[in-house]
């Protein structure tokens, strides 16, 4: 009986101390080193985060969230080696800071795919192509006030409106670069020397009316973007257009989305220089970029 006890122990002994030194002696994941250098990517307000992006399989694996803290920054990220060896994409969106889909947004800023051991990064396949010379942007805008009209009277007010047109029947931006899902064009006038930008609506076309009309009359508009300052204006703007500053620029469409112009800011003009004309003065295809290396 002694003897069964003993090498019932013995038994015992020898499957703890197995499983004791698999435990112990199971190696560790390997892991890799991925960097990611970002330029003309700005700080993000404090209700949106980057979240990077490596595609396995066809299937997105997050690398982790950030915020830049100026518009050229390096990120740096440890991910399993065996699934970073094998990406075949990286991409950079913008997401939530809480309570978001933990599957990427489709508003994606930077895209690039791994050519060995680094992937070239642009926006221009996941935001919009700026730099177009086959069918290049031209744009104007006109000063009008339709929406305070009453009967069609022009009440002399002209110089509190934008509008994105040529008349009330012609488009004003021509060759507007289409968007990729997950942004929007926002049009701004720009008061106080630049302290003020009051919208003019959200659009993602040049021949339809944009999304709001926060400040304009009653009367009809134009189907066209385009904005009224006439009512219910921040402090300290009169809605006095003349001479000032005229941005398109493009948006994340995600909740929460600041009353301010995101830093993509490509299409300007200035009320009363070049017959109120828009142009591309801002290549953002060729100053927002970057690098992914593994």
């Amino acid at each position: 009986m002694k003897k069964s006890l003993m090498i019932a122990s013995m038994f015992i002994g020898i499957i703890a101390f197995s499983s004791c030194s698999s435990d112990d002696g199971t190696p560790p994941v390997p892991t890799s080193t991925l960097t990611v250098n970002l330029n003309g990517v700005a700080p993000l307000p404090s209700n949106f985060v980057y979240e990077g992006w490596i595609v396995v399989n066809n299937t997105p694996i997050s690398t982790g969230r950030f915020n830049t803290g100026s518009v050229n920054s390096t990120q740096t990220f440890t991910l399993v080696t065996a699934d970073l060896d094998v990406a075949t994409e990286f991409i950079l969106s913008i997401e939530l800071a809480t309570g978001d889909d933990p599957a990427p947004s489709n508003t994606k800023i930077l895209k690039g795919g791994f050519v060995a051991n680094a992937a070239t990064l642009s926006i221009n396949s996941v935001v919009g192509n700026f730099a177009n010379t086959t069918t290049p942007f031209s744009g104007s805008f006109v000063t009008d006030t339709p929406t305070d009209n009453v009967g069609g009277v022009d009440n002399g007010n002209n110089d509190r409106g934008v509008w994105f047109i040529q008349n009330m029947t012609t488009a004003g931006l021509i060759n507007l670069p289409q968007l990729s899902a997950g942004w929007k064009y926002e049009g701004w006038a720009v008061f106080n020397t630049g302290s003020a930008p009051a919208t003019t609506g959200k659009f993602t076309s040049a021949n339809a009316a944009d999304s709001s009309s926060p400040y304009s009359g009653n009367e009809p508009a134009p189907l066209f973007p385009g904005e009224d300052f006439l009512f219910n204006l921040p402090a300290g703007i009169d809605g006095i257009v003349t001479g000032l500053p005229v941005v398109i620029s493009v948006e994340p469409d995600l909740v929460g989305d600041p009353n301010e112009p995101f830093f993509l800011k490509p299409i300007t003009g200035t009320e009363g220089i070049s017959n109120n004309g828009l142009s591309v003065t801002n290549n953002i295809n060729a100053t927002i970029n970057g690098t992914a290396v593994r």
